[in-house]
């Protein structure tokens, strides 16, 4: 230490530190110890212990002492029992970190394993955050200069890395050219000036230029940090924490006027158990947001955590059934009890027994980055063997993502009890597995084949529109046919009224004229046809087709019931249910088609060229 400061006397330097490397086996004394910690804390030199073994493990056999202490590196090698003097060591190097960091002193002590695993991570270069100056306005007469630093923002990869050709391994030969092309036949290509940018709007796209959008563009007027009220510290709810950063607002460097009201207003704040709603702009360019400011205040500072809050519209509100509904899955108290004493078992924070000193035994500061880590383990590999596959992903870094080893065996009796207490009971034989094909598939995508009668079952039957859907009240006009089959097997159902709701929509899909209508009609006949054989209400499905096709005629609707011929569906015979008097005959002459005027079958029957049927005219 003497040696350290007589050579930085008088020179530049960011920091000074001592590096210890031992294995405690020689002989010390702590007749100057307290003089020694007196001299480091005077000067700022930091200091650091790298020992063979961890300083928990005091008996050299590996068990832990500290409960808290993390058991990563607990076995990196096999070690012998410690001597006295090395237990001695180990007493005295805690005795001096806890001296000089107080509860991270252990923090600073590392195996050599560890050490050699840490030097093996890729590290970022550290940049100072730069500040970001504003004047912090309560009202329009209070103004305070503050500066903030981003004290926690999301890590993103940047990747800077330049591509080349895969031979020639030069950037000048990959040559990139956009061209945009209509969505045509001849794919018509169009000039990039010529394109403007458009939004969906159903079936149809607005165009929405760069013009519209200057125009519609928020103008913010300068970068602030305006207080626009105060909140009960209680109604700000942690799951409407949003946005990718956290800011620490300090008072300006040098204004002791600025500190000064800054300090009263973070006491206030803490003693009134209150935030500050805040709008905040980062600059002209850039949107204004709303977000809370905590006070914050540390032994060694005190400041103002911004944190941004959601717009109205950021907030979705989802209702979901309640599960006590269902008396079958009511859990008991016992079982209740359990996943209770399961989510306690789990906690990654060490509380002592009076409840106030808590520490996290998941130090996530402590790990780095794992994308981070992977990506430029494979790059490095890369670069020095091209042609091998990538390496798989380094086992201490697995092992920092592993449940601390406490978590792990703290949880297991909760887990039997959870075992013992919800038995899994074998379901019995499952239902025919239906693939996403049979999910998904076109109805019209095999012709006429495609329009047979399905045999359905009537309790397996499963679409996607049916889990969209929920309870069914009326006969939509989405899956009008699966709405019919549900409503008239309800208890108490009026087939008549459901039926006549179905006819409905019949009539509405044919005032559409199409194809795609024309068959969801088609499916909606049928089914009711089925529905009416199998709760003989015959003679309703019978009026209805008789009805049905008397407006076909009136409404010049011949393709949609040549259709319906092909299709085979006519009047419900009595062989097919009790309740009907239409034998098979009258049900084929009923699906036959209009016999034409006499004179409209003569010209049709005359097999003469053009020339004839002018002369005939």
């Amino acid at each position: 230490m003497d040696l350290l400061q007589k050579e930085t006397l008088g020179k530049k330097y960011e920091k000074r530190h001592i590096e210890v490397f031992t294995d405690l086996s020689s002989p010390f004394s702590e007749d100057q110890l307290e003089i020694i910690i007196a001299n480091l804390k005077k000067t700022g030199i930091s200091l650091q212990f790298f020992l063979p073994f961890p300083v928990d493990d005091e008996d050299g056999s590996g068990d832990t002492v500290d409960g808290r202490h993390s058991d990563m590196y607990r076995n990196s090698f096999p070690r012998k029992g410690l001597t006295e003097q090395q237990k001695e060591g180990i007493c005295m190097v805690r005795k001096l970190m806890f001296a000089l960091e107080e509860e991270g002193g252990l923090d600073e002590i590392y195996t050599f394993r560890e050490s050699l695993e840490r030097l093996s991570m890729f590290k970022k270069i550290e940049r100072r955050p730069m500040a970001w100056p504003c004047q912090l306005t309560i009202g329009s007469n209070l103004s305070i200069r503050i500066v903030a630093f981003k004290s926690l923002v999301e890590e993103k990869l940047k990747k800077s890395w330049t591509l080349v050709d895969a031979k020639t391994l030069k950037k000048e030969d990959v040559q990139k050219e956009t061209v945009y092309c209509l969505n045509d036949d001849d794919e018509t290509e169009v000039q990039k000036d010529d394109l403007v940018q458009g939004f969906r709007y159903g079936s149809d796209i607005v165009p929405f230029s760069k013009v519209d959008e200057e125009q519609m563009k928020y103008k913010t007027e300068a970068k602030c940090f305006s207080v626009l009220g105060f909140s009960r510290s209680s109604q700000i709810q942690r799951h409407h924490y949003m946005g990718n950063q956290v800011l620490k607002v300090f008072a300006a460097k040098g204004d002791e006027a600025a500190a000064v009201a800054l300090s009263a207003l973070i006491h206030a704040l803490d003693e009134l158990d209150v935030v500050a709603v805040v709008r905040y702009a980062y600059d002209r360019r850039s949107n204004p947001q709303v977000g809370v400011a905590f006070p914050c205040i540390k032994d060694a500072y005190e400041c103002l955590i911004y944190v941004q809050l959601p717009y109205m519209e950021d907030l979705r509100q989802y209702m979901f059934s309640s599960l006590k509904n269902n008396k079958k899955y009511t859990p008991t108290a016992d079982q209740l009890s359990a996943v209770d004493s399961l989510i306690d078992s789990m906690s990654l924070v060490y509380e002592d027994d009076d409840g106030e000193t808590t520490e996290d035994i998941f130090k996530t500061s402590k790990i780095p980055n794992p994308q981070f880590q992977r990506l430029y383990q494979c790059l490095q590999h890369k670069a020095f063997h091209p042609d091998k596959p990538l390496p798989p992903i380094e086992q201490h870094l697995l092992e920092m993502l592993e449940i601390p080893q406490e978590v792990r065996e703290r949880c297991q009796a909760p887990l039997e009890k959870i075992k013992a207490l919800f038995p899994l009971k074998d379901a019995g034989k499952k239902k025919e597995q239906k693939t996403a094909q049979d999910v998904f598939k076109d109805n019209n995508e095999d012709g006429p084949s495609a329009k047979k009668a399905k045999a359905e079952n009537e309790e397996g039957s499963f679409s996607i529109a049916n889990l969209a859907e929920g309870n069914v009240t009326t006969v939509g006009s989405i899956n009008p046919a699966e709405n019919f089959c549900v409503l008239v097997r309800q208890k108490n159902a009026n087939f008549k009224e459901v039926s006549q709701q179905l006819v409905n929509r019949i009539e509405q899909f044919l005032e559409t004229k199409g194809l795609q209508y024309y068959m969801k009609s088609i499916n909606c006949i049928r089914v009711f046809r089925e529905e009416a054989i199998k709760l003989s209400e015959v003679q309703c499905f019978n009026d209805f087709l008789q009805a049905l096709k008397e407006k076909v005629e009136d409404k010049t609707l011949a393709d949609f019931w040549e259709i319906l011929i092909q299709d085979g569906i006519s009047l419900i015979t009595k062989d097919e249910a009790e309740g009907s008097s239409v034998t098979s005959e009258e049900a084929k002459k009923f699906l036959a088609p209009k016999e034409k005027p006499a004179e409209t079958l003569l010209v049709a029957g005359e097999g003469g060229d053009v020339d004839d049927l002018l002369d005939m005219m």
